[in-house]
């Protein structure tokens, strides 16, 4: 693909519901030399002191979403959002406050990627995309959805975040079955086959992306 800046670039979109190993892929992916945009790390960076969307979502929410620091306190905040007694409309409240700054930090990361030259696989990790695809402001040269089935999700839930089972099944719940996610996959990867085996598909992707984006 030809980047903005003139040089070639594959711009990649990986998804995955939570908790699917969608994080680890990624984390091989950088090791192989892709760069990775992570979006929930930019949602996070969005939620700190001092940022322009603080307001907008404790007029939406309440203002004891705003912690004592000044940031959004995130387990009152997914409270509103997933809780049981969330509006039904909550989920699409929030996404409209953060999407379009998350976009303009996504934005911002990719030119910064392509300012420092080379050949570059640019990864953007959407944990949604599915549901995104429509708005997101990229297009993708490849889309890799990972998958692991739902009671797994709901076991490294209650394994690693300190969630209820309750808690975990209604976090898979909300981010809805995989068909969303897969109806624009052209790569799907099992984060329930061994570690190993899952790298070596990773390993073989991103090398063919490198290979792609010398590509004149």
């Amino acid at each position: 693909m030809q980047g903005e800046s003139g040089r070639r670039f594959v711009r990649v979109g990986l998804t995955g519901g939570i908790a699917a190993g969608k994080s680890t892929v990624a984390a091989r992916m950088a090791a192989d030399g892709a760069d990775v945009i992570d979006y929930d790390f930019l949602a996070h960076i969005l939620q700190e002191p001092c940022s322009p969307i603080i307001a907008p979502l404790a007029e939406a929410f309440g203002t004891d979403v705003v912690g004592a620091e000044g940031g959004i306190d995130r387990k009152v905040l997914a409270e509103r959002v997933f809780g049981a007694g969330a509006d039904e409309h909550a989920l699409e409240t929030l996404n409209g406050i953060m999407h379009p700054n998350v976009y303009d930090l996504a934005r911002n990361r990719e030119r910064s990627i392509l300012a420092r030259g080379g050949r570059r696989v640019i990864v953007h990790d959407v944990p949604l995309l599915g549901e995104v695809m429509d708005t997101i402001p990229f297009t993708f040269d490849s889309v890799v959805c990972v998958v692991a089935p739902a009671d797994e999700r709901v076991r490294r839930l209650v394994a690693t975040r300190g969630m209820t089972p309750e808690q975990a099944r209604v976090r898979v719940r909300g981010q809805g079955d995989d068909a969303s996610r897969l109806r624009y996959a052209d790569v799907v990867i099992d984060a329930s086959q061994p570690i190993e085996q899952m790298f070596e598909c990773v390993d073989r992707l991103v090398a063919a992306w490198f290979a792609d984006g010398q590509r004149e």
